[in-house]
């Protein structure tokens, strides 16, 4: 049984919002897969509970949930009579509550009331209304995390549009790969910005994305130049777009778009995947006030860019009554005098930040370099840290309780740009044991089965989900999207959502990810997650990263693992030697890599995930199908020549 870290108080158990939404439809709290059971055999009650629970804004129709008994989960639906606004719901409460509160590297600190907010959101509507947008119109952005993307957010869900948004240092092809699937009318966009304490121009960016979408007929910029001279698309200044216009929503069906987002591609083309207004607030409701506790006044920031899906599940924190933070910039800078990890602790000190969200890798770089926020922060008001985007190692798990704070509630949540949200989550309710996800999400038939689809408790196989929920993609945009949505999730499984990663749920109720199914090496015919790999490797302090894939031999397979040592350090026979010993006696000697070498670097996405599968495809002098979904493309180089010149230990 791992070791647990963390226990909520009485008190704190009895005040929290799941505790209360428990009680109130005749659950004891601590009895949570009682009420579980309940979230997923009452469908329909269950999520109805959400909405009057949560106090959403909207006509909520008389029907909660309409099944289909031939397509159980592709045919069921939500809300059929419903009629709301997202940005109605994100924008509503009290003119001087604070809304926004945002930081860039350089320490600007700001903050934005509702009032405020609302104000801008209305001059950014009229805007996109006297340009022709129209609901269901898609308009995009390439935005850094600075109000002005949340204003342009806003005010294209106000009117009933679909965002989609990239983060401006994506490259010119990432962006066309994305957007340009999606034919949008209006393209909101930031010239210049900084990142990593330098200035960055990306006007010949924009232009070349602008030239190569043509459904694109308006820009707005930050300043307009001469390079933004198109024969098609006229140009605005976002400090004149728009005029003072009272803010007005239009409220749409349930399933109308909100949000278009992307897969990582880093397997082909980026999937678009369209979210669904009411299944992305009703999950982010659930999520927010129920497993993370979140109260009115509460402030909530997560570390991303506007691409990544937590990005969207930040700003509907708003709908919670909290505000949220912006933070624009890296969040380690290199300084002279060396890294710098105190952006995000200054703005959660400084804000008084209740819940912080970041990476398993922001957390590892940390603690390779000693770094200890409680020794520099007070970190009163932090009550709740979250980190998602890849397996959470037990070892990051000791540095959160160690190096930042001791009564805090710390969840490792996983779930994916899919569904907007989690399956495995954090609670307020339960212990924190040590590499373990807490609970199964409240509304999501969780279960890890096998080849048998038979569920398995403390064994590894396919993370599942086996009854509907409202958040389910509405379809991937494109020609046949209905089919490829389907072949993506359900063709393994008739009718049960088979998510891609591999799992396991423990007899505690919670669960570990042990990385992407299309990831799992399998020597000797046996599935071995990387995940295990990687805990062991993370308690070497010699180590700054690591990464593991198979490799095929003969008629088998074995495990190639790629160390990233520290600067100043070296990977020699013996230091190998130590780290298969270790994972032999820690995981299993099925476990033992069969080949370790030392590299400079690892590959990653755009948004920050360890990327096997290209380690793995570079192994075996196979072309990646889309180069340009990855960070640091340039160190796959490495990987083919290590291939060729099988040098390793």
């Amino acid at each position: 049984m791992p070791e647990i870290l963390w226990t909520p108080s009485e008190e704190r158990i009895e005040n929290c919002a799941l505790a209360k939404f428990a009680r109130s439809h005749g659950f004891d709290p601590r009895d949570y897969f009682s009420l579980h059971r309940w979230s997923v055999s009452r469908i329909g009650e269950f999520w109805g509970a959400i909405w009057d629970f949560c106090g959403v804004e909207g006509q909520k129709g008389k029907i909660n949930f309409v099944p289909d008994e031939a397509a159980w989960m592709t045919g069921a639906k939500f809300f059929p009579d419903a009629k709301l606004n997202l940005a109605e719901n994100y924008l509503k409460g009290d003119a001087e509550s604070l809304a926004v509160f945002s930081m860039d590297e350089c320490g600007d600190y700001r903050e934005v009331d509702r009032a405020a907010l609302r104000s801008a959101v209305a001059r950014f509507a009229s805007g996109l209304r006297d340009a022709g947008v129209a609901p269901g119109d898609r308009v995009a952005g390439i935005m850094p995390n600075d109000t002005d993307a949340l204003t342009a957010l806003l005010a294209t869900l106000a009117i009933g549009a679909v965002w989609t948004s990239c983060s401006p240092d994506f490259g010119p092809e990432a962006i066309v790969d994305r957007i340009g699937q999606v034919n949008p009318r209006v393209l909101f966009a930031k010239a210049k910005y900084r990142y990593g304490l330098r200035r960055r121009d990306a006007t010949s960016r924009i232009c070349s994305v602008v030239q190569r979408i043509d459904s694109v007929e308006h820009l707005i910029v930050d300043k307009i130049s001469t390079e933004f001279r198109f024969d098609r698309a006229a140009v605005s200044e976002m400090e004149e777009f728009g005029s003072d216009e009272p803010l007005e929503y239009t409220r749409l069906p349930f399933d109308h778009p909100a949000y278009i987002l992307y897969t990582s591609g880093t397997t082909g083309a980026p999937k678009a995947i369209v979210h669904r207004t009411g299944g992305v607030l009703l999950q982010h409701l659930k999520e927010h006030i129920l497993h993370g506790d979140v109260h009115p006044g509460d402030r909530v920031i997560w570390y991303t860019n506007t691409a990544w899906m937590m990005y969207h599940w930040t700003v509907s924190a708003l709908a919670a009554g909290a505000a949220i933070g912006l933070y624009d910039g890296a969040p380690i800078l290199r300084r002279e005098t060396g890294l710098d990890p105190s952006p995000l602790w200054n703005l959660t000190d400084r804000a008084k930040v209740t819940h912080l969200g970041v990476s398993p890798k922001y957390m590892s770089t940390l603690a390779s370099e000693n770094y200890r926020p409680n020794e520099n922060f007070s970190l009163g008001s932090l009550k709740f840290m979250l980190a998602c985007g890849a397996p959470v190692l037990p070892a990051q798990f000791d540095w959160a309780y160690d190096a930042v704070k001791r009564d805090m509630c710390f969840a490792s949540i996983s779930g994916g740009t899919e569904i907007l949200g989690s399956f495995l989550i954090g609670s307020p309710i339960h212990p924190v044991r040590r590499g373990q996800l807490t609970v199964p999400a409240l509304g999501h038939a969780v279960a890890v089965m096998d080849d048998r689809n038979a569920p398995l408790i403390g064994k590894q196989g396919d993370l599942v989900c086996t009854e509907p929920f409202p958040s389910m993609p509405l379809t991937f945009w494109g020609e046949g999207g209905d089919r490829r949505f389907r072949d993506a999730y359900f063709k393994d499984r008739h009718e049960i959502w088979t998510h891609g990663d591999y799992a396991k749920m423990a007899a505690t109720g919670g669960g570990y990810v042990h990385g992407r199914s299309d990831s799992t090496m399998n020597p000797g015919g046996v599935r071995i997650g990387s995940s295990e790999i990687y805990a062991v490797c993370a308690t070497f302090l010699e180590l700054e990263d690591f990464v593991a894939c198979g490799v095929r031999t003969d008629n088998d397979e074995e495990i190639a693992l790629f160390l990233r040592p520290r600067t100043g350090f070296a990977v020699t026979a013996e230091f190998a030697g130590e780290v298969r010993e270790k994972i032999r006696a820690d995981v299993s000697p099925r476990h033992v890599p069969a080949r370790i070498y030392e590299v400079r670097d690892i590959p990653y996405t755009l948004n920050g995930k360890k990327v096997e599968a290209a380690v793995r495809e570079s192994l075996g002098g196979r072309a990646i199908k889309n180069l340009s979904s990855l960070a640091n493309p340039e160190c796959l180089e490495q990987f083919r020549r290590l291939a060729e010149e099988g040098v390793h230990y």
